[in-house]
């Protein structure tokens, strides 16, 4: 199995399973890219909603395909519909939460249920009709990547090439209208219309990924990748360029456990992969992982305490249990009595105490706000200057 595993990840296996891996793979890239711009701009929600419109413009292509002649499970024809029927969606929350007392979300969920529900009765309708090729339409609601033809995947391909490539260009303008649109308005940036381009690429890659992950589960590669890529960057670039890389690997290795299982279906391990990553990121991340945050309380924790045990043994007042026993491991405390080290250390800690109590005194409003007082040297955070006024104030007269 994992000589075959080897081989799929190598586009090795065969000239389908290399269309599918390499498909999938874009198209994770696309969506963690373009992604990236809907989760600062808050906009998961949207791309939800989007996704789920898309259902009924599917069933009326291929209604409008049988009653014109064409072929009707024509996948241009189709995803043609979807698009209609994606940006219908996208304009009805707007006017609702626009012209109505709607909160957005309110309007999201309406414009979700009801397109989604109008869709479910046309694949109803469909499935009774004595038509032709109706059969697959129901493959777009989970997604079929198996079947996913040479054709498709370059059609990814360039949809990430240009999504990439639009990203770039407009990269300074996306930037500010994620952080700050207000700013962005009273510099006379067009806003809405850089809104509608955020929307339009995020449509291109719901629409392209309804044949690969279906409508259900494509929000996922818009929305996880770049999810589990903050936690390791505060840095939009490379907040970026991680989520791009996040999904390309989500859809690159979710191809490839598809492949060696037949059974699972490729759309749903692909996003599991998405999810794998994402719980790799909230636990382990260095900077704001679980178990990294979990690390450095319990490290500012011993460090506060060792530091109260120190002062308090230099005081003459006793410490005892397993902080007694951590003195004497870091070489601080023998025989009931502090060592040089750890006088010196107790006498640093006491002053920090001191120093810290009266800035906090003197200047409450200017703690900055990445110090843990009580617990890092003072020096290490205040200037120079600081420190030795405080140091004057403090000494008594």
């Amino acid at each position: 199995m994992m000589d075959e595993a080897l081989r799929i990840l190598t586009f090795q296996s065969g000239f389908n399973s290399a269309v599918v891996v390499a498909g999938t793979a874009a198209l994770g890239l696309a969506g963690g890219t373009v992604g990236t711009f809907l989760l600062l701009r808050r906009r998961a929600l949207v791309s939800d909603a989007l996704s789920h419109a898309t259902l009924p413009g599917i069933a009326v292509a291929f209604l409008a395909g049988a009653a014109l002649g064409l072929p009707e499970r024509s996948l241009p024809l189709l995803l043609a519909g979807a698009v209609v029927s994606g940006v219908a969606g996208l304009l009805t929350v707007q006017l609702l939460s626009r012209f109505t007392r709607l909160t957005e979300d309110s309007a999201i969920g309406a414009v979700l249920s009801v397109f989604f529900g109008l869709g479910v009765v046309l694949l109803s309708v469909i499935q009774n009709l004595e038509l032709g090729g109706q059969a697959g339409l129901k493959t777009f609601i989970l997604g079929q990547t198996a079947a996913m033809a040479q054709g498709e995947a370059i059609a990814i391909g360039l949809l990430a090439a240009g999504a990439a490539l639009a990203v770039a260009l407009l990269f300074k303008e996306l930037r500010v209208l994620a952080f700050d649109p207000g700013f962005a308005a009273v510099q006379g940036w067009p806003v809405g219309a850089l809104d509608l381009v955020l929307m339009g690429l995020a449509t291109f890659v719901t629409v392209i990924g309804l044949q690969t992950v279906g409508l259900i589960l494509v929000v996922a590669l818009l929305i996880i990748p770049p999810a589990a890529a903050r936690f390791w960057t505060d840095r939009l670039p490379a907040l970026t360029v991680a989520a791009a890389v996040i999904g390309a690997l989500s859809g690159w290795l979710g191809a490839t456990l598809s492949a060696l299982f037949p059974k699972l279906p490729a759309g749903a391990v692909i996003v599991l992969v998405a999810g794998g990553f994402f719980l790799v990121s909230f636990l382990f991340a260095p900077a704001r992982g679980l178990v990294a945050a979990a690390l450095r309380q319990g490290r500012l924790r011993l460090s506060f305490a060792e530091r109260r045990a120190l002062t308090d043994r230099l005081a003459g007042r006793p410490v005892e249990g397993a902080m007694a026993l951590w003195l004497r491991l870091r070489g601080y405390a023998r025989n009931g009595a502090l060592t040089p080290a750890g006088r010196g250390a107790a006498l640093a800690a006491e002053r920090d105490r001191r120093l810290w109590e009266r800035f906090l005194a003197d200047y409450p409003a200017l703690l900055p706000a990445h110090a843990n007082w009580g617990v890092d040297p003072i020096d290490s955070v205040l200037p120079g200057d600081m420190v030795r006024l405080l140091e004057e104030r403090s000494t008594p007269s």
